[in-house]
């Protein structure tokens, strides 16, 4: 890799492949698993763990006042009630980031959006996840057709419509936690801008 276009070049991340040694599945989970890796990097051989991950969506939908829908939802590794976006894995074999948005925006909320774009792409937590997290805004709001029955931590899932500029302010007051949501507030609001 030439260390010299990503210290002057343009402000990017660089795909820089390690050669990969070996490679287990250090354990199995009922969402998502550990991988183990053996890799040359540098001139060594490093071992690493990290959650192997399929990869996410969020939606951040809008309505034409210009609030967005955010719902709240129990998290038990933080033990806390989040506010947070409908959002899902890519956990259906072949389906596009926008496709499974589509589906996570209709079984967490019961709405179809007919204006869609991606607002932000990141990974969650490179140093620990390969985990990839697509976020679209959706525009255009109606009642989907059919609606879900929502079971598990889903089945409490509480709504609320609030004007953008108040979830700013809540995220830089540090009254939200939830990093999805935060990214995505953020986002919008300075696309807006």
């Amino acid at each position: 890799m030439d260390l010299d276009g990503v210290r002057d070049g343009e402000l990017r991340d660089h795909a820089d492949p390690a050669e990969i040694v070996e490679s287990e599945r250090a354990f199995a989970g009922k969402v998502w698993d550990i991988r183990r890796d053996r890799f040359r990097f540098g001139g060594n051989e490093l071992v690493r763990e990290y959650v192997e991950h399929p990869g996410a969506v969020a939606v951040l939908p809008m309505d034409e006042q210009g609030r967005v829908l955010l719902i709240n939802q129990y998290r038990h590794p933080v033990r806390s009630r989040e506010w947070e976006l409908p959002a899902g894995l890519l956990d259906v074999e072949g389906e596009p980031p926008l496709e499974a948005a589509r589906r996570e925006l209709a079984e967490e909320v019961d709405l179809e959006a007919a204006d869609w774009s991606e607002l932000v792409r990141f990974a969650t937590s490179p140093g620990g996840s390969d985990e990839v997290l697509h976020v679209f805004l959706a525009r255009g709001l109606r009642d989907a057709p059919d609606t879900f029955a929502r079971a598990e931590e889903e089945a409490e899932i509480v709504t609320r419509w609030v004007p953008l500029e108040e979830a700013v302010a809540a995220v830089l007051d540090g009254r939200l936690a939830n990093s999805i949501l935060i990214i995505a507030v953020l986002a919008a609001h300075a696309r807006r801008s």
